[in-house]
């Protein structure tokens, strides 16, 4: 069921009321605070109340938000959510300006805005400020996102919002966006950064001290905003674990999370190779795939190309499934089957047939299938899940998960821009796997296949953090135990210091875990020192951290509300001034008693992500209504545009052409077939193979070869599958390898030495 619609007002039928984004992003080490800027003008003859709907990544935290009207300004409060309802409905009926931000009660990465009346002609500012976690890359690169496009959130059936309508947001084409923005950021860290880059054109990194520790960059300028704005910062020794303490506000009671020092802890370890080598060779692999009608086009080619890459990869020996969802779910086997050559080639041949043809994106149904299957025995279960979509049941989905986190490891996998990061980032983080985005030119294949390593791989357990702190500081733990950590995952530690020490100024912190059966730890020294004037990013993130992990403990009641709970996540919100699920912002202009003359019109803003359109005049109670209109997909490069709207289909990538002729083994066999992807003609592959070695030998070194001799720019997609060849070749006990390595490099053209390819 989707939202009612009503027609979009382009700035040629009705004026648009914004006029301008100014956004800046104050970095630190791994967080960030974000404060945006909204610039806008009723230029209509009559009073207008607007909505906008604020799309936040998922572990954001709002901790500030206000409001310039003409010359008044006001400033919100954080209140209990149905104290700051009735307060907003008062100042309305009262004809005061009021303003209102709430979180959305499915999915906590929008946030709904209310900016109350406007009186004709006036113009008015509003500021929002928020803070989040920057997500770790393949590449070690932090990932900032400032989105540009919401998708159409899908709403299962018979589910509606707070407020009895269904969220629906569009996108709207760049050349109607009548608003500009400005983008500036300052990142410091304790180590030195290395380099910024963004996919959007940026002014020269500038450092602002001599050990490169503190630096800013800019947006050039004439950016648009028709598309994200993605920047990527790298630091030097990113593997190295970095403490960073926070002062706490001189204003509020020292033993509160507000008022003492706060310490972020980052952990991104490094795993030694020899670890990382030993792959395992067992596990039930559940691949779950988005159909819904949005996936089309190039989405849902580059996901069966990436299926094919998964199939090949899994090690015989162990079991797997293939679910696709839509409205309604589909699997291919009842059950999960073993994977050998006869299951691999039926799931492949329904692979190629699937199409996003399956509706909706109800998400929620096939997982809670896919966890009343019986675990199979010493095959650990790993689900792969692949959407583009947001879901408007966020919160059950990510609590399904977490109730199921003992038995199994998730995968996540958000596709293009309009991919929810509270559904993508919270499936991975309570199924203590692995989130992944995959947006603009991105291509799916490696970053999947990254995580079908770690999915094979050990990953890091029984980790433990020890504080040892000098006589008179005690610590509190604000973050919840660290279930795993897999190479490549970074996770951060939040924990409050109480009280004071006269003599030490240094703390040490000793990290534990064991890896693959082997303990390990580390130890860090830090001062106890914080920072002057270094804000408050890392004591809301902290504030944050427990208050989301009080409101999942609330919601685990399913339904038996805690009355302590719930006072305990109030006062916290109100306390660190960080928006949760029972709190809301709201701002009166206390001084403008004035009643406001003549009806209130509702009217239409296009927003590129960042905002929600609002419709023509309702009651309040219909507040969030939105307009559809198609998405357009951001392209990086706008001269690219019209050609790329012309679909051409392309001949099979050779790569995929040899991947998919290699057997569930491992091996490959010499045909026709192998010898056309190899570009050669039946006899010619034939012909040069040393007498004494069997054919399918030959086959898999000549595929080997190729691989490492033509696509290294693509070794993470077939790493995999290549080491389950040299299994099998091993396996093989076969003799004359280093007489047919020489031959093949002298077929194919190469150079390939015997101990690169691992034999």
């Amino acid at each position: 069921m989707m939202a009612s619609c009503c027609g979009l007002l382009t700035s040629q039928k009705e004026p648009v009321p914004l006029k301008s984004v100014e956004v800046e992003l104050e970095v630190r080490d791994h967080v960030a605070t974000v404060v945006s800027t909204l610039n806008y003008q009723n230029q209509e003859d009559k009073p207008l109340e607007a909505v906008f709907v604020f799309p936040l990544p998922g572990d954001a935290a709002v901790c500030h938000f206000s409001a310039k009207v003409g010359q008044t300004e006001i400033v919100a409060e954080v209140k209990e959510k149905q104290e700051a309802r009735e307060e907003y409905d008062d100042a309305l009926s009262s004809g005061q300006q009021a303003f209102l931000l709430e979180e959305s009660e499915q999915s906590p990465d929008i946030f709904s805005l209310s900016v109350g009346s406007l009186p004709p002609g006036e113009s008015a500012s509003i500021r929002l400020e928020y803070v989040t976690e920057l997500a770790v890359q393949a590449d070690e690169g932090l990932r900032f996102l400032l989105p540009a496009v919401l998708n159409p959130r899908y709403q299962p059936q018979g589910s509606v919002g707070s407020e009895g309508v269904n969220v629906q947001v569009t996108s709207v084409p760049a050349s109607l966006v009548p608003y500009t923005l400005s983008f500036t950021a300052r990142v410091s860290s304790p180590r030195p950064v290395s380099k910024v880059e963004s996919s959007s054109p940026l002014d020269p990194l500038q450092y602002l001290n001599t050990e490169q520790t503190q630096a800013t960059v800019k947006l050039a300028a004439g950016h648009k905003f028709d598309r994200d704005v993605e920047l990527l910062i790298y630091y030097k020794d990113a593997h190295q674990p970095s403490a960073v303490v926070e002062a706490g506000r001189a204003s509020s009671q020292p033993g509160s999370l507000m008022g003492d020092p706060v310490v972020m802890l980052s952990l991104y370890p490094e795993f030694p190779q020899a670890v990382m080598s030993s792959m395992a060779s067992c596990g039930e692999f559940v691949f779950l795939l988005d159909r819904s009608g949005s996936m089309g086009g190039e989405r849902i080619k580059n996901a069966r190309d990436t299926l094919l890459l998964l199939l090949k990869s899994v090690p015989l020996g162990c079991y797997f499934n293939i679910y696709s969802f839509g409205s309604t779910f589909e699997h291919i086997f009842p059950k999960s089957e073993e994977y050998n050559q006869k299951t691999m080639e039926e799931a492949l041949k329904k692979v190629e047939k699937m199409e996003a043809d399956l509706g909706g994106t109800e998400i929620l149904e096939p997982l809670k299938h896919i966890y009343r299957q019986p675990s199979i025995p010493s095959q650990p279960r790993q689900v792969f899940v692949f959407t583009d979509g947001e879901v408007g049941n966020t919160k059950e989905v990510i609590n399904l998960v977490k109730q199921n986190s003992a038995s199994h490891r998730c995968f996540s996998f958000g596709i293009g821009e309009g991919a929810s990061s509270a559904l993508i980032n919270g499936l991975a983080k309570e199924g203590g796997g692995h989130a992944q985005f995959i947006t603009g030119t991105d291509r799916m294949q490696p970053k999947v296949m990254q995580s079908m390593r770690f999915a094979l791989q050990p990953s890091v357990v029984d980790v433990s953090v020890k504080w040892d702190l000098p006589s008179g500081v005690s610590v509190t733990a604000l973050s919840p135990p660290i279930a795993a950590l897999f190479q490549g995952q970074r996770s951060l530690v939040y924990a409050q210091f109480t009280g004071q020490s006269s003599e030490a100024s240094e703390g040490c912190v000793t990290v534990a875990y064991s890896l693959a059966g082997h303990p390990s730890q580390t130890q860090l020294h830090f001062s106890l020192k914080p920072a002057k004037d270094s804000g408050l990013t890392i004591h809301r993130l902290a504030a944050r951290t427990l208050i989301r992990s009080l409101e999942m403990e609330e919601s685990e009641r399913g339904g038996q509300e805690d009355a302590g709970g719930k006072k305990k996540v109030v006062e916290l919100s109100v306390q660190s001034g960080v928006s949760s699920a029972f709190t809301a912002f709201i701002a009166v202009n206390k001084s403008n008693s004035e009643a406001i003359q003549g009806p209130l019109v509702r009217r239409m803003v296009p927003a590129p992500r960042m905002m929600m359109m609002c419709c023509m005049a309702q009651p309040r109670s219909l507040r969030r209504v939105a307009c559809g209109m198609p998405q357009l997909s951001p392209m990086m490069d706008q001269s690219v545009t019209l050609e790329s709207s012309q679909p051409k289909q392309p001949p099979r990538d050779p790569l995929l052409q040899l991947v998919s002729l290699q057997e569930a083994s491992g091996c490959w066999v010499l045909d026709p077939h192998l010898a056309a992807a190899l570009g050669k003609t039946s006899e010619e592959v034939e012909k040069p193979k040393p007498a004494s070695v069997k054919q399918d030998v030959w086959a898999t070194i000549l595929a080997l070869i190729w691989l490492h001799g033509f696509k290294m720019d693509a070794q993470e997609e077939w790493e995999l599958l290549a080491m389950k060849a040299v299994s099998w070749l091993r396996a093989q006990k076969a003799s004359g390898v280093t007489e047919c390595v020489e031959a093949g490099n002298a077929l194919l053209g190469c150079t390939v030495q015997k101990d690169a390819v691992g034999l």
